[in-house]
């Protein structure tokens, strides 16, 4: 058996030069809402929760036996120049894998019986999620609501 992977805690730096948040001129309301825009401009389904947090996903298929969902979470908290907007995006990972089922029945007598039936059951399973950290990604997308913006 291999060893236990080392904890990913040990890694993590905790820079104060963050790639996950923006500083906007407008007040924490409407830097979100530039926010929503710039998700909605691209084509995710945001969903209506508190104007200062947005929520935003799309799915991709990389291939015809995966899918990647992409969420985008924007926080916006107000200080003496405007707002923060603050980012974190997650992508989730679903891989298509088959299933099988079995019938029962009961047969007089000798009791119960469950014989395999295959199908050509298929479900998206989740394989993978993991934070996207990224900075590149984080500067594509504040330089979009810095664009609506001005």
């Amino acid at each position: 058996s291999s060893p236990p992977p080392k904890p990913v805690y040990h890694t993590e730096t905790f820079n104060t030069d963050s790639p996950f948040q923006y500083q906007s001129s407008k007040n924490a309301a409407d830097a979100c809402e530039l926010g929503r825009r710039a998700l909605l401009s691209q084509g995710y389904q945001v969903d209506d929760g508190k104007p200062q947090a947005i929520r935003g996903e799309k799915y991709f298929q990389p291939n015809n036996n995966s899918v990647v969902k992409l969420t985008i979470t924007l926080v916006c908290l107000g200080n003496d120049d405007g707002a923060v907007m603050y980012g974190n995006a997650l992508q989730t990972r679903f891989e298509l894998k088959a299933g099988s089922a079995s019938t029962g029945f009961s047969v007089a007598g000798v009791g119960s019986i469950s014989l395999p039936w295959t199908g050509d059951k298929e479900n998206l399973v989740k394989v993978g999620e993991e934070t996207v950290a990224d900075p590149a990604f984080y500067r594509r997308l504040f330089a979009l609501v810095e664009a609506l913006e001005s």
